[in-house]
Parts: structure tokens; sequence; C-alpha cells
């Protein structure tokens, strides 16, 4: 994705096709388009460690970064999803008032209830009833458990192939996900979203727009935790700058009653 805010053109009033007889004049086709824009989002990671590993030997020195540089670019990743799904800032779980593209920001939600199965039933009743497309289900590990141990009055399990509800790939014949991102845990208090039913494939739209390279800092106080020299330590840094933009009316959320 380019730099900057990227516009996204998006079909207001899809153009409809018209048979048109032999020697008939052609009528003019109706269709309007607008565009919505993805907005830039810089994440970073600053990690401190003592200076000494840099007298270490290179393979030694070679090993912490390769360490710690996986370790931010998981947290960039992580940054991500919690972003665009809940507008959560990992390093203090607030939920950042300015972005106001995310996909629990929808308006079609459902209370959790003690049927979950129905629950996703009417999540996708409100999806469908307003002619949007559904291909995906994320669910949290608690509610999946929930999913997957649902009886019927014999005791008989109503879903047995999914097992505990921990791998679970489909639902209903729709592509499902289990993770911990839908509650937002542990990173932020509990948001109570249980599941998210939507068009994950073409509801979020999302693109790297500058990868920054790691970077090795010696001096100053690059993160407000003091002086590197005088505390006797070095820095790494990782950015990176996301561009995105959820269609909320896209998905509906599940949630737990306050």
């Amino acid at each position: 994705m380019r730099f900057g805010n990227t516009d996204i053109i998006t079909f207001n009033d899809v153009p409809r096709a018209e048979f048109v007889g032999e020697g008939a004049e052609k009528g003019s086709t109706t269709g309007a388009f607008g565009f919505v824009t993805a907005k830039p989002r810089k994440a970073q990671v600053t990690m401190r460690f003592n200076q000494e590993v840099q007298w270490a030997d290179q393979d030694y020195q070679l090993g912490v970064l390769n360490e710690l540089s996986a370790a931010a670019r998981t947290a960039l990743a992580r940054a991500l999803d919690l972003g665009v799904y809940h507008r959560i800032n990992p390093i203090d779980g607030a939920a950042i008032k300015s972005f106001t593209e995310y996909v629990n920001g929808t308006t079609l939600r459902v209370e959790a209830s003690d049927t979950p199965d129905l629950d996703l039933e009417a999540a996708g009743g409100l999806l469908i009833g307003n002619q949007k497309n559904i291909n995906g289900i994320a669910i949290d590990p608690s509610y999946a458990w929930k999913i997957s141990t649902a009886r019927y009055s014999d005791g008989r399990k109503k879903f047995p192939e999914l097992g505990l509800g921990i791998n679970v790939s489909s639902f209903e014949g729709i592509a499902a996900s289990v993770g911990n991102t839908v509650s937002g845990q542990p990173e932020a208090a509990d948001t109570r979203v249980k599941a998210i039913v939507g068009d994950f494939q073409s509801g979020i739209r999302w693109g790297v727009q500058r990868e920054l390279p790691l970077e090795l800092i010696q001096f100053g106080d690059p993160d407000g935790q003091g002086d590197l020299k005088r505390q006797n330590q070095i820095a790494l840094r990782l950015e990176i700058l996301y561009g995105w933009y959820v269609f909320q009316d896209r998905f509906a959320v599940i949630e737990a009653g306050a």
C-alpha cells in the first residue's frame, strides 16, 4: 500500500446489464461509485537491554538480535489485530479514540445467551438480511468451549466434531478461527466480545505502507525511561506503518451482557 491516506473505490449503486433486442436502442446503465480512505497508523516496539551484550562474541550478539527482532515483529503483528478489531493500544490496553474504523464499532450486535449456536444464527441473520456476505467466524476461546460442549437434553453433544473447541476450522459450513484477539485479552480488559461473524475477505482492507529496518540506538532517551549511557543500556527499535479501513456494516458481533 502506498504511503499516506489511500482511497479505496466502492460501488454505491452496482451497475446492471440490459438485454437489447436486435436493432433496438441501448439504454443508459445506472451505477455510481464512491470511495473510503485507509489511514496510516504507525506502530513501534522499543526494547532496552544491557550494553554488555555488545562485548559478547558475534554469534551470541546475532542470536540476541534475532530473538529480539522476532519478538518485536510478533508484537507489531499483534498490534495490527488489536487496532483493526478493537482500536486497542497494546502497550496500555486503552482505546484509541481517533481510530474510528474498527470491527467492534459495528452496530450489528447480538447478546450472548446459553445457546451459542442460536446466537451465531442471529448474528448471521443480521448480515444476510442486509444483503451482506458471510465467509468467516472469529471465536473467543471461552466461547468456542461453550459451543463445543453444548449438549441436547439427553446429554449428547450437539457438535462432537468440534472436540474441545481448540482448533475449530469451520462451523455450520463457514470458515472459523479461534483466538484471543476476539476478546482483546490479555492486553486490555475483556471487551466482552465472544464472536464476530462477517465478511473477512473484503470487509477489512489493509496493507503495509512502510516497514522501517531494525534500529540500534546507543545514545539519548528514546522511550522516556532515562538516558541510555547513564544506565549502561542500548535499545532496539522496530517500526511499521500500516494502513487500513474496515467496512463495519459487514460484521456482526456477539457480546456478553454488561
